[in-house]
C-alpha cells in the first residue's frame, strides 16, 4: 500500500476543484492501492486562511470539515511531537510553517507528499504531483 500525505491545496482541489488535479494525481485518487492522509496541519491552515479572508469556502471550516473528512475516506493524521522536533533538522529553505510541518510529518512517517508546490523539491521528501 502506498501512503500519500495531502498538501492542503491538493486536498481542497480534490474536494472542490478536481479538474485542477494533474492526470497523475487524479489516477492515484481513483486507485485502491493508495492510502490518503490528511494532516491536522491542513485543518489548521484552512481555518487560519479562512479567518484571514484568504480562503473562500462553502461554509465555516468547523461546520463542514469534520463531515467532509469523515465522508472522504481519508485517514486523518494528527500532528506528532516527532514531526515538530524534525523541524529543527530541516534546512530553512521555505518559511511557510504549514508546508514545513507537512514535510516533517511525511519524513517521520516515511510517506510521500501530494503537492504541486515546487519548493517541496528542495527537501529530502518524496513528492507526487
Amino acid at each position: 500500500m502506498r501512503h500519500l500525505l495531502l498538501d492542503t491545496h491538493v486536498f481542497l482541489w480534490s474536494q472542490f476543484a478536481p479538474s485542477k488535479l494533474s492526470p497523475k494525481l487524479a489516477a492515484l485518487f481513483a486507485s485502491e492501492d493508495v492510502c490518503w492522509h490528511l494532516s491536522q496541519i491542513s485543518v489548521l491552515e484552512i481555518q487560519i486562511k479562512y479567518d484571514l479572508g484568504k480562503l473562500e469556502l462553502p461554509d465555516t471550516p468547523q461546520k463542514f470539515l469534520p463531515n467532509l473528512i469523515r465522508d472522504s475516506g481519508l485517514s486523518f493524521h494528527t500532528l506528532e511531537n516527532k514531526a515538530i522536533f524534525m523541524l529543527g533538522k530541516l534546512p530553512q529553505l521555505h518559511r511557510d510553517p504549514f508546508d514545513r510541518l507537512l514535510i516533517a510529518s511525511a519524513l517521520v512517517k516515511g510517506w510521500e507528499i501530494a503537492t504541486v508546490d515546487t519548493v517541496f523539491d528542495q527537501y529530502p521528501v518524496q513528492i507526487v504531483n
